[in-house]
């Protein structure tokens, strides 16, 4: 995998509250079923999110991690990998995460989300969705680590899975079929005012890979 060009790593020039993301990466982009949220196609050719799954895939250091729910420690159903920058944390479901170094795929797809977003990102969560059975409950990032009003960019690869979004306060969720490639923002209030989740799903038997950049606390 290589960049598709040489992105710097993006300084933010704004507060996360008046981001808003640059009109030429919402072209053709589908606008979810909340504010804040939208779906982009095709962020990654299919031969260059090909060669970025490879790389990915070998060189990240998988985990079963261990999350505590309704007070119980249970292995979560899919595989996880954390990176970022010299001191970036991340705290949720009662475990500090900090940030083992960047590997060369990541830092250069971390590179290119920023460029595209216009917003700089020093952490990056990766989950591997082995097959249909891992999957995502209903959640929110929305832990103080991130801020009030985070921005989040999420890249697929792999095999389609369905994401599903609904409002905090009640309503139908919105699902949208996460494709090879794609890229997923979140932005503003999406994470106040609404939660999202990857269900299970039993025709799917291949696996997955999102990376989902953040900027977070440093320690």
């Amino acid at each position: 995998y290589a960049p598709h060009f040489d992105a710097p790593h993006i300084m933010h020039t704004m507060s996360p509250a008046s981001y808003a993301p640059p009109p030429a990466l919402l072209n053709g982009a589908r606008r979810l079923g909340a504010p804040g949220a939208a779906y982009v196609p095709e962020f990654l050719c299919r031969e260059r999110a090909d060669a970025a799954l490879a790389r990915v895939l070998q060189e990240t250091d998988w985990q079963r991690e261990r999350v505590r729910m309704f007070g119980h420690v249970h292995d979560a159903p899919r595989l996880t990998a954390w990176y970022g920058d010299a001191g970036a944390v991340y705290r949720y479901s009662g475990v500090v995460r900090e940030a083992a170094p960047w590997p060369p795929v990541h830092r250069a797809l971390a590179q290119e989300v920023a460029a595209a977003v216009a917003w700089r990102f020093n952490f990056v969560l990766v989950n591997r969705y082995r097959n249909g059975d891992d999957m995502l409950g209903w959640h929110a990032d929305d832990e103080a680590d991130l801020g009030a009003a985070p921005v989040i960019a999420a890249l697929s690869l792999g095999a389609p899975r369905m994401f599903r979004i609904r409002p905090r306060r009640g309503g139908a969720s919105v699902g949208q079929v996460l494709d090879h490639g794609s890229l997923l923002l979140m932005w503003g209030s999406c994470q106040r005012d609404a939660k999202h989740c990857l269900p299970r799903s039993r025709r799917c038997t291949a696996e997955r890979v999102n990376l989902s950049f953040r900027l977070t606390r440093t320690s």
